[in-house]
Order: structure tokens, then sequence, then C-alpha cells
């Protein structure tokens, strides 16, 4: 079967991974309201599409915190890739490299942090913390994914105790044997998740600004009450997320909360947005609302357990032919064309 857009890849993805992984990844937390509206909110969105203009080439390349990447498609961070594909992260550094975007490395990586930045050289990497109660770990991280050239810091906020998964539950999710958190070996056990410190506060972004010259985005932010907290406290950008739907349910969607957040910040850091991206539509929609670039979670898992490397790169082509046409088809030439004018909300 030809793969034509993202859902192809959930499906195959459903169908051949193990049960286990595939609850995994597609957990939501509680009864999945908020993962599904992420999805659902980008569908109350319409365009307002502009015709008889010059689109006889669009460009869609972009800039994130001064380096630029082709399109404004990056790779949000994911736990556990070598459950999708035997080479895990690896496949993924290389995939995004390979298409000229960003990657944002888990602290939960199956492969550790030299293996990921030695896959690909020169690719464009961030590096994702959870901060233990174990802070020498946490500072040992981020100190050797400064060293190996990764080039932000993405602070994840939204996770002080890990929310009810009920497949998780029920399936006594737990790493197979074979497979291990390779960045934190040894530190803890990893199917607990109870070494996460639930005391973090603002007090700690002075903390990790003390270890690193790395910029330092914050991603878990859906109010502007914390958006502007975040902007005080010295960020570079922020990552508007509610973590796939999978911490506290019932929360807004991502691209709902987005406008609040990017009216607080008013242009100071960059604003990025996460969740329900399924369509390059969904791109153009973003954007529009004040995004600077978007990333994936689900669908780079869905691209690996289609064929690794490859499969994300079939992902993130279609996203980027998907956003392109899109671009073109509602009369935009260039990102900087992108504004609040190409949309509006749905009525119903």
């Amino acid at each position: 079967m030809a793969m034509v857009c993202l859902s192809d890849f959930e499906a195959h993805a459903k169908k051949y991974l193990p049960k286990i992984a595939w609850d995994y990844f597609a957990a939501g937390a509680d009864d999945c309201t908020t993962r599904d509206e992420n999805i659902l909110a980008y569908k109350r969105i319409r365009f307002r599409t502009r015709v008889l203009r010059d689109v006889s080439a669009v460009d869609i390349r972009t800039k994130i915190l001064g380096t630029k990447i082709s399109f404004p498609v990056g790779i949000a961070p994911t736990g556990f890739h070598q459950l999708a594909w035997p080479d895990g992260e690896k496949s993924t550094a290389r995939a995004a490299r390979a298409m000229g975007t960003c990657y944002i490395a888990s602290t939960y990586s199956t492969c550790t942090l030299e293996e990921i930045s030695a896959a690909a050289p020169g690719g464009l990497r961030w590096f994702q913390l959870y901060i233990h109660r174990n802070r020498a770990a946490s500072q040992q991280l981020v100190q050797r994914a400064e060293a190996l050239g990764f080039q932000g810091l993405v602070l994840t906020a939204d996770l002080p105790y890990t929310g009810k998964r009920r497949d998780d539950v029920r399936n006594g999710f737990c790493l197979p044997s074979h497979m291990k958190v390779k960045n934190l070996e040894g530190a803890f056990e990893v199917c607990k998740m109870s070494p996460l410190d639930p005391s973090v506060t603002w007090n700690d972004i002075y903390w990790l600004q003390s270890l690193t010259r790395l910029p330092i985005i914050i991603k878990g932010i859906l109010t502007r009450e914390d958006a502007e907290l975040a902007v005080r406290h010295g960020v570079q950008g922020i990552i508007v997320s509610n973590h796939g739907g999978r911490q506290l349910d019932e929360g807004p969607a991502t691209i709902d909360a987005l406008v609040e957040v990017v009216e607080a910040v008013r242009g100071r850091v960059e604003v990025y947005v996460d969740g329900g991206i399924r369509k390059g539509s969904d791109v153009l929609k973003a954007l529009a609302l004040g995004a600077k670039c978007v990333f994936i979670g689900r669908p780079a898992l869905w691209g690996l357990a289609y064929k690794g490397e490859e499969g994300l790169q079939d992902v993130l082509r279609i996203l980027q032919d998907e956003f392109r046409l899109s671009m073109a088809l509602a009369g935009c030439a260039s990102v900087s064309e992108i504004g609040q004018h190409l949309v509006q909300f749905s009525k119903l």
C-alpha cells in the first residue's frame, strides 16, 4: 500500500507493533479527552484563502533560535524509540539531519547521547531534560549534551508526577529486558519513574542557567501566566505542550492554548507547539496563530515503526510537501507571509 498521509503510518504501526509498545505510544491520560482534542481542535480552524498571488515559487525555510531549518517541523522528544525500531534514536537523528530539521532527544532515550550524536554528526539537535531528585545525574546530562554539540536545552515542566495512562497500568508497562534508558543506566528503575522531582520550581531555571550556556526552552506551558514567568526567568523559547494528552486530562488543546501564550510573550521569545499535528495544513494553521515551528511526536514513532530512518523521512517529506501545497493554495509564497489573517475559528 502506498503511504499517502500520516494516518497510513499510524495504521501500519498499530497493526505491526507489539501491543504493549503501541499502547505505550498511543496512551493518553484517563479518558484521553485531551489527547483526542489536540487533533479535533485543528478541525475547527478554517482558512481565509487569498487568490491571484504569485506562488510559482514557495519558500518553506525558516529559522529557530537563529539556526536554519528546511521547513518548520521538528521532532518532539519521545521516549524509548527502540520499541518502534531496533536502531532507535540513532535512526531518528539520521532522519532529522537528512531532512534538515531539528530533533529533540529525550532524557528517556534507548541510545546514549554519544550514540545519537555520532549517528548524525552536524545535525541540529536539542536535548530534553527531566530534573530528577538526583540532581547530580541531571547536571551531568546537561553538561554531556553541551559537550557533544547539542544546541538547545528543553526542560519539560509538566511532569512532576506521571499521568495515569490506563493501558500502561493494565499492561504493567516496562521496557523489555534488552532495552535500557541508556543516559541514566543504573540511576533508577525506569518502570517506577519515581525519581522525578516534584519540588522543581521556576527558581531551578537559574540553576540550569548556571550549568550551561545553551539556550533554555521550556516545554509544557499552556497559560499566559506561565508564559510571562518563562520570559521573566530569561528562557529563550517556549513549547506549548500538554505532553500529547498524557498528563492532566481535560486541559486545553495545544493549538487553542497557543493563541494565549503568543499574546502573552509579545515576541520576546520564540514560541513553538506540539500535539495533534497530522497534516501540512495543521502546520500552516499553527504558524498562522504565532508558532515559529511545530514538533511532531507520535507521527515520528509511526515513521520509525514503518521503515526506521527511511520511514521517518517519509513522514517528514509528506508533511513538507503538504505544507508547501497548503501555503501555495492559501496564497503564501514564503513563511514570512503567514499570519493570523489566514485563519478563522469555526462557529460550529
